[in-house]
């Protein structure tokens, strides 16, 4: 029986999106190791002497999803980890791991951190050419593009069940940490003109807040702020619903319940996998475009690399 640690990313998060990650992750390993033990630890706080025990009897230890490598790891890392950390972790396994937006190329603290601390002998696990490219200009070539593992249902006998009109009513998210009054105000405009009933789920801690500054908020249903609150609303077969948000993981949480989805690329994360996976994403930027979107049919087609899950995969059997 191996002994598996997985540095869970949700916990410690302020951002609902973590859990809709490592709710795959764990589902995922679970099925790659049926009969094995896990750990649990963390990676948004300081690392303690309990996990440097758990990664020392583990014979694998996953770190999985979310922005956790940056170029500059000595002034931003959502990955709390140190030069001092490296004396007692090693051989970490990056599961769906993604850069921080578009940056530089790292620099000599992140090479020698990173370099130090990933598993030399296992292909990593990247959410997209991006996060791939950059880890290799620092030499780091046992990387692979599987994409973020939330996306790995995304068959395409799964894609083919999603409808592909507009339904009669919207669920859509707001991003906290990147605001656009403006074109949000148009966004949630749209929405109004276009659906029956228009919910609204914060993902993040302080969407709430942002929400209310609206004062078309009169038209909208917030709904709970937890990931059983936005299952149930998806789940509820009784609902004709499409998501349409700046979330990109609620978005993916939607295709995964066989909705039509249409994500509003804010940042790199979710404009790479739209180049690399054909996600479905308008730039916020052009909004007046949106309208034309929801009225017209088109077919969710996610391209998986198939074959790059499968080789990851492959390596633990």
């Amino acid at each position: 029986m191996k002994k598996i640690l997985i540095f869970d990313t949700s916990i410690c998060s302020t951002n609902i999106g973590d859990y809709i990650i490592m709710d795959e992750i764990k589902i995922q390993l679970s099925k790659m190791f049926l009969n094995d033990m896990f750990f649990y630890s963390i990676t948004h706080d300081k690392i303690h002497k309990k996990t440097y025990e758990l990664n020392k009897i583990s014979g694998y230890s996953f770190i999985g999803g979310t922005n956790l490598l940056s170029s500059k790891m000595n002034r931003y890392n959502q990955w709390k980890i140190n030069l001092m950390d490296l004396m007692f972790l090693k051989n970490i396994i990056l599961m769906g791991v993604g850069w921080w937006q578009y940056q530089t190329k790292p620099n000599i603290y992140t090479t020698y951190l990173l370099k130090s601390i990933l598993n030399r002998n296992i292909l990593h696990s990247v959410r997209d050419s991006y996060t791939e490219q950059m880890l290799r200009n620092i030499g780091i070539d046992n990387v692979i593009n599987t994409g973020c593992p939330t996306m790995w249902k995304l068959t395409k006998e799964h894609c083919q069940k999603i409808p592909r009109t507009k339904a009669e009513n919207v669920i859509f998210t707001l991003t906290d940490y990147n605001k656009d009054p403006q074109n949000d105000k148009k966004f949630i405009n749209v929405l109004i003109k276009n659906y029956k009933q228009i919910f609204f789920w914060p993902q993040g801690s302080e969407d709430y807040e942002y929400i209310k500054s609206f004062e078309e908020i009169k038209n909208i249903k917030i709904i709970g702020g937890n990931l059983q609150s936005l299952d149930k609303l998806l789940e509820d077969n009784s609902l004709s619903l499409d998501y349409v948000g700046t979330r990109l993981h609620a978005g993916i949480r939607s295709l995964q319940k066989l909705r039509r989805s249409i994500i509003l690329g804010i940042d790199n994360r979710a404009k790479e996998k739209s180049k690399d996976f054909n996600l479905k994403v308008l730039s916020r930027e052009n909004i007046f475009e949106l309208e034309n979107m929801i009225e017209n049919d088109f077919i969710i087609n996610i391209k998986l690399n198939e074959y790059n899950i499968n080789k990851w995969k492959s390596q633990f059997k």
